[in-house]
């Protein structure tokens, strides 16, 4: 019987949509949260993955993204503000959208996936405030 799990993982990030017509051309920030829902037939054991795996697999995005600036390539004098102060930021080639957010993370989480993960379909959602979330997934 398929089953899903999921695991919440959380990180503070700035950034801004200069395309904008409204406040979010401004520089600015958020309390992120990322729910991970993964969806497989359980092993013999009764997992679709451990916890632990699931960790591991997404901390090293996690560690990337807290607490930095998520900067669209097109956004060149931000970027070389950021590059000049040396300050913490992870480059996207796309403006900086919960949408492309969710895609980022999507693509890669499933770079890191083991081999052998027997998995069905993995999908999350990107909550950028409490009211709004944007979800992507990728079927096996």
């Amino acid at each position: 019987m398929l089953t899903t799990i999921s695991k919440r993982f959380r990180w503070e990030m700035g950034h801004r949509l200069p395309m904008h017509e409204g406040l979010c051309k401004n520089l600015h920030g958020h309390s992120y949260a990322m729910e991970l829902f993964l969806c497989a037939e359980p092993d013999a054991s009764g997992m679709v993955m451990d916890y632990f795996v699931v960790s591991d697999i997404v901390q090293p995005l996690i560690d990337r993204l807290d607490h930095c600036f998520a900067v669209d390539a097109s956004d060149t004098s931000l970027l070389d503000f950021l590059t000049l102060h040396q300050l913490k930021h992870t480059l996207l080639n796309v403006p900086t959208t919960a949408e492309n957010l969710a895609t980022y993370c999507l693509r890669d989480i499933l770079s890191r996936l083991p081999d052998n993960h027997g998995l069905h379909s993995i999908a999350l959602s990107i909550h950028e405030t409490e009211k709004t979330s944007a979800r992507v997934e990728h079927v096996f």
